[in-house]
């Protein structure tokens, strides 16, 4: 049996949402577990490809793939980034965007950096306008 049905919760009612480090266990658990939808905010690729940006490749000591378990994820997936995070380089959230099986319409967050996404108004809309029509619709 499923966890979330142990807890009475059916995993089409489950929007599991990362932010930064936080997308680390957000798409593993979507990459093993079916939900609703995932929502990546500020996603890292890699610890690796964080701290040194020319990795090209994934080790066995990086705690952290993201790039290599995106692609298993079969949810709806949301990424969004802002294009000046200055903590996760832009191209993380764009590269994981590019590898999943079902993206939607990514928010993009021009100027925005990696604390103050939420601060600007496209996203609380972008959010809304997920789950309450795309989602409903899919």
């Amino acid at each position: 049996m499923s966890s979330s049905l142990r807890y009475g919760i059916r995993p089409e009612h489950v929007i599991v949402y990362g932010q930064s480090i936080g997308t680390v266990p957000s798409v593993d658990l979507a990459s093993r577990y079916e939900s609703a939808a995932v929502i990546l905010h500020s996603p890292l690729t890699s610890g690796m490809r964080v701290a040194f940006p020319d990795t090209k490749k994934t080790y066995c000591f990086d705690a952290f793939p993201n790039i290599d378990k995106i692609s298993k994820v079969t949810s709806p997936v949301l990424v969004i980034h802002g294009t000046e995070d200055e903590v996760i380089d832009f191209s993380h959230g764009l590269a994981l965007y590019e590898r999943c099986q079902h993206p939607v319409e990514p928010l993009w967050v021009e100027g925005a950096g990696h604390n103050d996404v939420e601060l600007y108004g496209q996203y609380l809309e972008r959010l809304k306008q997920f789950v309450a029509h795309e989602l409903v619709n899919l």
